[in-house]
């Protein structure tokens, strides 16, 4: 590669150009890796929750079935964490880690994130599936012998993370921007990572789209697409007045979870053969006491809530004001002890529980449930993560079916969930965790 100092120069060089060419089948492998991680998650949750309860002899999964689900997860999950190489991924509680993984550490990153998501831990897939791009990656430029410069491993991790984040918010655009924001990429050698980035998603995306008499892979399962909202077309005074209290009341929510999810950590972490299982039957628990509460399926409580955004505001008579505060409240707390035990990615609980909150607030004079579903999603996204730019992108594609009338209460609703959050994380930071180091793996 050329000199650091001249990032143009590198961008006009033949090595460059065989870069790209070698990011682009890393691209279609980090995609078939991501959607097969996906599928594995789709597949074991839909054989231990439906399948599974059938063969027994049971119509349905009997309410106490999450308990040995979850505390076999909880079991297994602390294993991969104990005995596996990179103590089965960065912990989520604090935040999304974009650093490249070791390709050794995949196998218990893999391990971790099935026992944990494929058994209905409150967690999503986007944290596994950036490890799981940023070693495949760094495997392939390890192949290239000792020659190749460190930049090439840096460059091919960020192509193949690119490629697999795409396929589950099936956007290449969406997955450059969140990576590009969570890493803090800018300045000269911001177009080195981007370009073959780009192109690696791109050609990626190839696999499941489709192209010419190809057939794409099945992704109507394991990606998200846009949510069915009715038509909205220009805000009011009230819309932004609504927006700015469901955004600041969001903010402290998820602030509110993410220190449970903390101090879970700080108490699991020593202990995690013990503890961890005991944390997966607190789970368990809470979403039985929902569903007992609720009138609802336990299922509510138990996932990542990416496949059940869609139904949760296509259906918003099916939910009662109280329904969806015990909603809040039981998956907000399995959420929070998630976080700081299981292994798995913050964003879409976070997402769904934005969604929850937005329709409570569709209960106000005057906000519609286009724009407080709109609102909830950005600002559940911007609290979790603390990056306004990829909460606002995320917001207004999921709801940009409804028309372009909710995009100015999105960023406005992204700018104040962010602002809060950086208000109480000066106000109440959390205590240093040992247990925890800056690599984003847990000790």
């Amino acid at each position: 590669m050329a000199t650091e100092t001249d990032p143009a120069a590198v961008l006009r060089s033949r090595r460059f150009l065989a870069l790209l060419a070698l990011a682009m089948p890393v691209g279609v492998v980090a995609a078939l890796a991501a959607w097969g991680f996906l599928e594995l998650v789709f597949h074991l949750q839909e054989w231990v929750f439906d399948d599974l309860p059938e063969a027994l002899g049971y119509d349905s999964a009997p309410l106490w079935w999450p308990l040995p689900v979850l505390l076999l997860g909880g079991l297994l999950t602390a294993l991969a964490i104990v005995r596996l190489p990179g103590s089965g991924g960065h912990v989520p509680a604090h935040g999304l880690n974009p650093a490249p993984t070791q390709p050794v550490e995949l196998p218990g990153v893999v391990f971790a994130g099935l026992a944990s998501i494929g058994l209905g831990v409150v967690l999503g897939p986007e944290a596994p599936l950036i490890a799981i791009g940023g070693g495949l990656g760094l495997f392939f430029a390890q192949r290239l012998g000792r020659d190749a410069s460190p930049e090439i491993g840096e460059i091919l991790a960020a192509s193949a993370t690119f490629s697999a984040v795409a396929l589950l918010f099936g956007s290449p655009i969406v997955a450059a921007v969140l990576l590009i924001e969570a890493t803090g990429l800018g300045g000269p050698k911001l177009p080195l990572v981007v370009v073959p980035g780009l192109l690696a998603s791109g050609v990626g995306s190839l696999v499941w789209i489709g192209m010419g008499s190809w057939t794409g892979l099945s992704t109507s399962d394991i990606s998200i697409g846009a949510l069915q909202l009715p038509p909205f077309q220009s805000p009011s005074v009230a819309d932004f007045g609504w927006t700015i209290l469901l955004a600041a009341f969001i903010a402290v929510g998820v602030f509110a979870i993410f220190r449970l999810g903390q101090e879970t950590h700080r108490l699991v972490a020593p202990r995690p053969l013990l503890l961890l299982p005991v944390a997966g039957l607190v789970v368990a628990g809470l979403a039985i006491a929902f569903s007992e509460a609720a009138g609802k399926g336990f299922e509510e409580v138990l996932f990542s809530g990416q496949d059940a955004l869609g139904p949760l505001v296509a259906d918003p008579g099916a939910w009662s004001l109280s329904a969806l505060a015990l909603l809040l409240a039981f998956k907000g707390v399995a959420y929070g002890l998630s976080l700081g035990s299981f292994r798995g990615g913050p964003v879409f609980p976070g997402m769904f529980l934005g969604a929850a909150a937005g329709l409570m607030a569709t209960h106000l004079p005057g906000f519609d449930l286009t724009p407080a579903v709109a609102v909830g999603v950005g600002a559940g996204v911007a609290a979790v993560l603390g990056l306004p730019l990829s909460a606002a992108v995320l917001g207004i594609i999921l709801t940009s079916q409804a028309g372009p009338g909710a995009a100015p209460l999105v960023i406005v609703g992204v700018i104040v969930s962010y602002l809060v959050k950086l208000r109480l994380e000066a106000h109440w930071a959390p205590r240093a965790d040992p247990a925890y180091s800056g690599s984003g793996t847990a000790a």
